[in-house]
């Protein structure tokens, strides 16, 4: 992993999400062209930026750079769903899915 990695990444969940580098700088509470300048290469977020992102972006860190997770948004939210399923149906989730891989 390197710099490009975490620019791309960055840009990947933020269209996910749906929301501008505008939005997102803004969001974040910076300059309009912050995360341009992220995705541009011309910077790389601090320690604690970076944790914002994730946090806004609704990654976990490790999530963020789990290269085998293209969609860490939608595997969290069928985790937190599957929570609320009682064994049958977690045995018929797992096997649905399954099916599908």
């Amino acid at each position: 992993m390197n710099d490009s990695f975490i620019r791309e990444r960055i840009s990947n969940l933020r269209l996910k999400k749906g929301v501008s580098e505008y939005k997102m700088s803004l969001d974040l509470g910076h300059s309009k062209s912050y995360i341009q300048s992220i995705s541009s290469g011309k910077s790389l977020p601090s320690l604690t930026e970076f944790l914002y992102i994730c946090d806004y972006l609704g990654v976990t860190p490790k999530e963020f750079f789990d290269t085998k997770n293209d969609e860490p948004i939608l595997h969290q939210e069928l985790c937190e769903i599957s929570k609320s399923l009682d064994s049958s149906d977690l045995e018929l989730l797992i096997r649905l899915a399954e099916r599908l891989s």
